[in-house]
């Protein structure tokens, strides 16, 4: 059984590829009346206020025909910024080397949030080192996770 982001995911990438950008990653959080489908897309170029408003009427046509989401919800669409938010294991291995920080939905060795360098990707795992320890981190149990932001 596919979850609801799964559902999405196939639902709204062939529409945001179809227009030629990388459907990045998607994050609908439930909440009743203020439910968020937030869209992240990218492209080689970067992303415009542009290519955002045209993603949104055409993934707003479809959900509307779709009606995957029973209740009300706002859709964002946005380009994953300088925290880029990181759903999948080939995006953690494209920012080993990074800082990120991970939060898991329930607590491992006793803690939930891992701030720390990506070290790599092994299986299903995401190695974080976190003050000289390093965390096997299962992709399945992460919750949220985004680089950490580096001014130069």
């Amino acid at each position: 059984m596919a979850t609801k982001n799964e559902q999405l995911n196939a639902l709204i990438e062939p529409v945001v590829t179809g227009l030629g950008y990388q459907l990045w990653g998607i994050d609908f959080a439930s909440q009743g009346r203020h439910s968020v489908l937030r869209i992240f897309i990218d492209a080689e170029a970067g992303i415009s206020v542009d290519d955002c408003a045209a993603v949104s009427r055409q993934v707003s046509g479809v959900m509307d025909v779709e009606d995957p989401i029973s209740t009300e919800y706002t859709l964002e669409v946005s380009s994953p910024g300088m925290d880029r938010p990181l759903f999948t294991l080939e995006q953690f291995a494209q920012y080993v080397g990074h800082q990120v920080q991970v939060r898991l939905r329930s607590p491992y060795e006793g803690r939930r949030k891992f701030s720390g360098l990506l070290k790599g990707v092994e299986d299903e795992d995401v190695v974080v080192e976190v003050d000289q320890h390093e965390y096997l981190l299962p992709i399945d149990s992460i919750d949220k996770a985004n680089v950490v932001p580096r001014f130069e």
